[in-house]
């Protein structure tokens, strides 16, 4: 999906919703290279990557701080920085955003024009591969259309919001107002 429409079709609803893309996740430029690598040791990022000699990462201090203030975060990565995010919290959930085919990822990429032919060769060669990448992931969304798309990630998010185990707080307090030695009962 673009990002334009996926923060502004979803994340602007959704005062919970964090949404971490391109830009936000890239701590190179803030740094130099020597920090970086440092914060790579100190176990800093919860995904890293170097792509095309720049380094691309997330802050795991921040990730763990919006998820502390009640934040779902979104981060938009690709499938070697899934794994990485799978192994740091195997309890995370993980959405794959599939083309509905090959020719129609590399008309969709044609049509940005913001590649050079052959940075798009390279590409497309390595969609292959990350395709097949969907089965490690938690729910597929075939992007056929991008506004139904947009329903479906809405959807898979309010429905894991749901979940029993995501609500234990909240579940708690509604049984302990059940709790009968806390109330006064009518012919007591």
């Amino acid at each position: 999906m673009g990002r334009q429409f996926f923060q502004g079709r979803i994340g602007q609803r959704d005062l919970r919703l964090e949404i971490m893309l391109g830009p936000e996740r890239v701590i190179r430029g803030f740094v130099s290279k020597a920090e970086f690598e440092d914060e790579i040791n100190a176990g800093g990022f919860l995904e890293y990557a170097e792509v095309h000699g720049n380094y691309y990462g997330t802050s795991l201090t921040y990730v763990n701080r919006l998820a502390d203030e009640g934040k779902d975060v979104i981060l938009e990565i690709d499938v070697q920085g899934a794994g990485w995010v799978r192994k740091r919290m195997p309890d995370a959930l993980s959405i794959f955003i599939m083309p509905p085919s090959f020719e129609v990822l590399k008309a969709r990429l044609m049509a940005r024009g913001t590649e050079k032919p052959e940075d798009l060769e390279i590409r497309l060669g390595n969609a292959r591969g990350e395709v097949m990448e969907y089965a490690h992931f938690d729910y597929v969304i075939i992007n056929d259309e991008i506004f139904a798309s947009a329903r479906k990630l809405a959807a898979i998010i309010m429905a894991e919001r749901q979940r029993r185990d995501r609500q234990t707080e909240a579940i708690c307090d509604i049984l302990d107002s059940f709790d009968v030695s806390k109330h006064y009962l009518p012919g007591e």
